[in-house]
């Protein structure tokens, strides 16, 4: 009875705290509790059902509540996100996912809200006060269902011609617990699977098949059903588990469960990840300078 998750932090919850070549710590930074687990062996990613690498999960308040975009607990998330970041180079950054599937249009809203500065250089940049900006591309890959081409072959290309230092995807992602919808982000070194988020995953992006560092950054959008289903009747004998899997799951159909609010969700969702990545990227400039930018 596989229950679920694309967060490192529920994996290590399913299987206990002692498990041999995981590092974990939790702390709280500028108020935002933060917990940092490290996957240290191949033994210990098979477990985690997880790659090898660094995952970070940040605690927000609901994101259904309104952030300021001075707030203290923003800046500490894209400390978080810098620290993963090459120093000097041309960033991508990529929005995967639907935008026309409430849930799943995380990507695209994110993307839409970063600052693209690749193509202001030269003199332009210089006599606009512009110069310290990072060279920073965006693109929305859109799904395979929409373009016919797979999100990875799309980025490859983009990548192979711009010859960007690294990547950062956004997507969403699937929880095991309601509680965490909305209010939880992880940002992790190791890459994403486009689609993750509502069950339909395809080739992974990470830095094997890219060619460059990948950092994936997302918030939990949904809960599988059957692995709500589980929790919620705690569940563990096989037989009923096979029984409630034919019910939840009729004709093998996977179902996922939002919030009703879930356009608010992630309204403000793309609004903190795009402020997290505009204000790592642009370390250079003031809050209150970027601020007026965007």
């Amino acid at each position: 009875m596989e229950r679920r998750t694309d967060l490192a932090v529920e994996e290590r919850e399913l299987l206990g705290e002692d498990i041999k070549g995981v590092d974990y710590s939790a702390e709280e930074v500028g108020g935002l509790p933060i917990e940092r687990l490290k996957i240290l062996t191949r033994r210990a990613g098979q477990l985690l059902k997880k790659p090898v690498g660094t995952y970070i999960t940040a605690q927000l308040p609901p994101l259904t509540d309104n952030i300021r975009d001075t707030d203290r607990r923003v800046k500490a998330l894209s400390e978080e996100l810098r620290r993963l970041l090459p120093v000097n180079g041309l960033v991508l950054v990529a929005g995967l996912g639907n935008v026309e599937i409430t849930p799943d249009a995380l990507g695209p809203k994110a993307a839409s809200k970063v600052l693209a500065t690749r193509h202001i250089s030269g003199e332009i940049a210089r006599s606009t006060g512009l110069d310290r900006l990072r060279a920073v591309a965006v693109v929305n890959t859109g799904v395979t269902g929409q373009t016919g081409i797979e999100t990875g072959e799309l980025l490859l290309g983009v990548i192979r011609h711009i010859r960007p230092s690294a990547l950062i995807a956004v997507d969403a992602l699937a929880s095991r617990r309601l509680e965490r919808l909305g209010c939880t982000v992880q940002i992790s070194d190791t890459g994403i699977a486009p689609g993750a988020g509502v069950g339909n995953r395809r080739i992974r992006i990470d830095e094997e098949t890219m060619g460059i560092p990948v950092i994936a950054i997302g918030v939990p959008t949904v809960v599988d059903a059957l692995t709500l289903a589980f929790d919620l009747l705690e569940i563990d004998n096989e037989k009923e588990g096979l029984a409630l899997s034919k019910a939840v799951s009729p004709q093998g159909r996977s179902m996922v469960v939002t919030p009703k609010e879930v356009d608010l969700l992630i309204q403000r969702a793309a609004h903190l990840i795009s402020l997290s990545i505009n204000m790592a990227l642009q370390a250079d400039i003031d809050t209150e300078d970027l601020l007026d930018l965007l």
